[in-house]
């Protein structure tokens, strides 16, 4: 299979409809990004059931602003419309051939219980920190302000 341009139009359909998608941000400009262009092609044909996405940064300055590419190239994974993979750097073919492997294993039940189980817990964080303040035990209630940087008064 060959790469698929990906643009801001086609990005989320990409993502929530693949399986498994494979992005590449790259820049015409980026002489890293062109030595990978032809690893990150072959790797296509050998996983034909797999997507590979590239991302020109140059031309969807929005993805990338939203996906913070500071680096690139960079190469992200998708599966079943959750990230779960994010790497800056190039990869040679073995390594990247192995990425994909694993990627094809990951358990997304397993994945989808991790997301659950850390907004859970963020959500109890944060009911514990709103029902502090409403006690006034937060924000400066019971304390000395009469210290500065540490300083006891």
């Amino acid at each position: 299979m060959t790469t698929v341009n990906v643009t801001k139009e086609n990005f989320n359909d990409l993502v929530e409809q693949s399986n498994i998608i494979i992005l590449d941000f790259w820049a015409e400009w980026c002489q890293p990004c062109k030595n990978f262009a032809p690893v990150f092609e072959a790797a296509s044909e050998k996983h034909p059931d797999v997507v590979f996405g590239k991302i020109d940064t140059e031309s969807e300055q929005e993805i990338a602003a939203v996906y913070q590419i500071r680096s690139i190239p960079t190469i992200m994974a998708f599966k079943e419309g959750i990230g779960i993979f994010r790497q800056a750097g190039a990869l040679p073919p073995a390594p990247l051939n192995e990425l994909i492997t694993k990627i094809k294993e990951v358990d997304m039940d397993e994945v989808r219980a991790q997301i659950a189980e850390a907004q859970a817990q963020m959500a109890a964080e944060e009911a514990e920190k709103e029902a502090a303040e409403a006690a006034g035990d937060i924000d400066g209630a019971d304390h000395n302000d009469d210290h500065i940087d540490g300083d006891e008064a």
